[in-house]
């Protein structure tokens, strides 16, 4: 199956994503908790230009009603795409399902996966595209 082409300006917040979480990986380094990463993210994004919303409620539609108590994304910048950031051990299968549904649920086109508890952020990073 062939995944939709991105458009030029996902592409560059993707990159911008990923150069964001490298230079906050490279200064604080593993161990943190997840909440430290995600405001130096989106500082980071925010410095850029882009527009960052944190702690994003995605209500869930189910049998024609809308239900408010549904996920929550971590990052969603300038309404394009998501960023979950973790800071665990292991990234279990879970997270990225996760990651997967959040994509089909905004409809948006890309994700990212951002686990900032390894050695080197380009093991911790994992893209996705609906």
């Amino acid at each position: 199956m062939k995944n939709k082409e991105l458009s030029p300006e996902e592409e560059l917040i993707g990159k911008a994503i990923v150069n964001a979480a490298y230079l906050v990986h490279k200064e604080l380094g593993p161990g943190l908790l997840e909440k430290v990463y995600e405001v130096c993210v989106a500082h980071e994004l925010r410095k850029l230009g882009f527009n960052v919303q944190r702690q994003i409620d995605i209500p869930i539609v189910y049998d024609g009603i809308q239900f408010d108590e549904g996920l929550r994304l971590d990052l969603l910048v300038n309404n394009l795409v998501i960023a979950e950031l973790k800071a665990i051990e292991t990234v279990n299968s879970v997270w990225e399902a996760q990651i997967i549904s959040h994509l089909k649920l905004t409809k948006k086109n890309l994700g990212f996966l951002i686990n900032f508890n390894v050695t080197l952020i380009k093991d911790g990073i994992r893209r996705f595209i609906n």
